[in-house]
C-alpha cells in the first residue's frame, strides 16, 4: 500500500490507492474481473454461494491466484458492494425541492438494493468509508441543502430514509423469493391459507385483525402502494420538523440554556414556540417520561390480575379451538374412509 498507509487493505482497494500485483504476461486476471464474477454468482445463486474457490473456478484460475488481488472474502464482499453502488443518482432540482429530491433518492436507493438483493445480506459493520457508498450519502445530503437542518440532523435524515429503503427492499425481495421458490403467494387472499386463516383468527383474540381477515384486506393487494405510502408519511413528518426549524424551534435532542429566572425546560418550550409564540401557548415538550396510562398498566396489581385472567381465558380458548380442529380432522378422515370403503364395495360388486 503506497498512497494511504493508514487504511485497511479492503478500504484502500475500494479507493484505488492500494498496491496492485504485477500481472504476468498474457494473464488477464484483475480485481475488476474477480468482483464481476463474484457478483454474477451472487445474482444467480445468492450471497451464500460466493466463495473464493467458486469465483476462481468460474474464471479458470486457482484459488490462491485470487489472493494476490483480494486478500480475503470480506474484502471481496466490500468490493462487490462498491461495484453495485457505482451508479448515478438523480440530478438535483432547480429550484431546490428537498421533499421531491429526498423521495427520488429513497426510491432510487431502494431500486439499487432490489437490483442485487444479496446486497442486503452483507452485515453493516460501521459508517460508510468507501467512495461509492459516500457518494450515495452525499447525494442524499445534497437534497437537504435548502433546509435549515444542521449537519447532525441531516445525517439523521439520511440514516432514517436509507433504513426505510433497506427494509422496503428486503421485504419485497423476500416476498419475490418466496413466490419464485413456490413457498408463498403474492397475497394471502386467494392462497390455500386464506380459508384456514379466517377460521383461526377469531374475534376474541384478534378483535381488530379479524375484520381485515374476513374482508380479505389482510395480506391482499390493495390500492395502496405500502412502500410509497410509508415513504410519504416519513416525508410528512420531516416536513413538520423542517417547518418548525424554519420558525426558530430548536433542534431535536439539543440542550439549551434556560432563560433568565427560568428552568432549562422553560427555555426549551420557549424555543419550540418560535419567536412570535408565547410560552403559555406553546405545546408541552415531550420529556420522555412514561405516560400515566402505561405506568398504571405496568404497576397496578388489579390490572396485573385482570391481565392474568385474560391470558388464562385465551389459553383455554386456544385449547378448545385445538380440540375443535382435531375433531374436524377426525371427521374428514372418517368421511374419507367412508368414501374409500364405498368405492371398494362398488368395485368389488362390479368385478
Amino acid at each position: 500500500m503506497t498512497d494511504a498507509p493508514d487504511l485497511p487493505a479492503r478500504i484502500a482497494l475500494a479507493w484505488g490507492v492500494a498496491e496492485r500485483p504485477e500481472r504476468a504476461p498474457k494473464r488477464e486476471l484483475s480485481i475488476e474481473r474477480i468482483v464481476d464474477a463474484a457478483i454474477e454468482i451472487a445474482d444467480a445463486e445468492g450471497l451464500a454461494a460466493v466463495s473464493m474457490a467458486k469465483v476462481a473456478q468460474s474464471l479458470g484460475f486457482t484459488t490462491m491466484s485470487l489472493y494476490r488481488y483480494v486478500t480475503s472474502k470480506d474484502d471481496l464482499l466490500l468490493l462487490m458492494q462498491e461495484a453495485v453502488l457505482d451508479v448515478e443518482y438523480p440530478p438535483p432540482h432547480d429550484p431546490a425541492d428537498w421533499r421531491a429530491e429526498l423521495r427520488e433518492w429513497a426510491q432510487f436507493t431502494t431500486a439499487v438494493f432490489l437490483s442485487h438483493p444479496w446486497f442486503l445480506d452483507i452485515p453493516i459493520t460501521g459508517a460508510p468509508l468507501t467512495p461509492n457508498n459516500l457518494r450515495g450519502a452525499d447525494a442524499g445530503l445534497r437534497a437537504l441543502r435548502s433546509t435549515p437542518l444542521d449537519e447532525e440532523e441531516s445525517m439523521s435524515v439520511i440514516l432514517l430514509l436509507s433504513g426505510y429503503a433497506r427494509n422496503a427492499a428486503r421485504l419485497e425481495s423476500d416476498l419475490a423469493r418466496a413466490v419464485g421458490e413456490g413457498g408463498g403467494g403474492a397475497t394471502v387472499e386467494g392462497s390455500p391459507f386464506a380459508v384456514a386463516l379466517r377460521g383461526l383468527v377469531d374475534e376474541v383474540r384478534f378483535p381488530y385483525l379479524r375484520p381485515l381477515v374476513v374482508s380479505g384486506a389482510y395480506g391482499a393487494e390493495g390500492q395502496i402502494d405500502d412502500t410509497a405510502w410509508g415513504l410519504e408519511r416519513i416525508l410528512d413528518g420531516l416536513e413538520v420538523y423542517v417547518d418548525a426549524r424554519l420558525a426558530g424551534a430548536p433542534g431535536a435532542g439539543r440542550d439549551f440554556r434556560p432563560a433568565p429566572g427560568g428552568t432549562a425546560a422553560d427555555g426549551a418550550v420557549a424555543g419550540a414556540a418560535g419567536a412570535e409564540g408565547d410560552v403559555e401557548d406553546a405545546p408541552a415538550r415531550d420529556t420522555g417520561a412514561v405516560p400515566v396510562e402505561v405506568a398504571v398498566h405496568v404497576r397496578d396489581p388489579k390490572v396485573k390480575k385482570a391481565t392474568l385472567k385474560r391470558r388464562d381465558a385465551e389459553r383455554r380458548l386456544r385449547e378448545a379451538q385445538k380440540k375443535v380442529r382435531e375433531l374436524e380432522k377426525a371427521l374428514r378422515e372418517a368421511q374419507r374412509a367412508e368414501r374409500d370403503t364405498a368405492r371398494a364395495a362398488v368395485e368389488k360388486a362390479r368385478g
